[in-house]
C-alpha cells in the first residue's frame, strides 16, 4: 500500500506501507522519501493502480520510522483506516 504525500517546506513527501494479512504481525514501512523520491514513489503507485490517500498527520509520523520498521501500536488505528480505504478501493470489502 502506498501513501500520497503532502507538502512541507515546498517538497512533496510519501511513505509506503506493506502488510500481508495472516503473515505480517503489523504493517511495516518499506519506502519513504521527499522531493524527487516522493514523486517517483507516487508515480510508481499510480502506474501500478495502487490507491493513494493523503493523510498529512499520519505521513509525518510514518516519516519518523526507519525503513522496514513495523508500525508501532499507537498508529494501528490510523493505519487500519488506511487499510480499510485501500480494501474498499480494491473492492475487497463492502461498506
Amino acid at each position: 500500500m502506498r501513501r500520497k504525500g503532502y507538502r512541507t517546506d515546498g517538497r512533496k513527501s510519501a511513505a509506503v506501507l506493506k502488510y500481508r494479512f495472516g503473515e505480517d504481525p503489523a504493517p511495516r514501512l518499506v519506502a519513504k522519501g521527499a522531493g524527487k523520491i516522493a514523486e517517483r514513489i507516487i508515480a510508481a503507485a499510480r502506474e501500478s493502480g495502487v490507491p493513494l490517500r493523503e493523510d498529512p498527520d499520519l505521513l509525518a509520523l510514518l516519516m519518523t520510522l526507519d525503513l522496514n520498521e513495523t508500525v508501532p501500536p499507537e498508529l494501528y488505528a490510523a493505519v487500519a483506516e488506511v487499510l480499510a480505504f485501500v480494501y474498499r478501493m480494491n473492492g475487497k470489502i463492502q461498506t
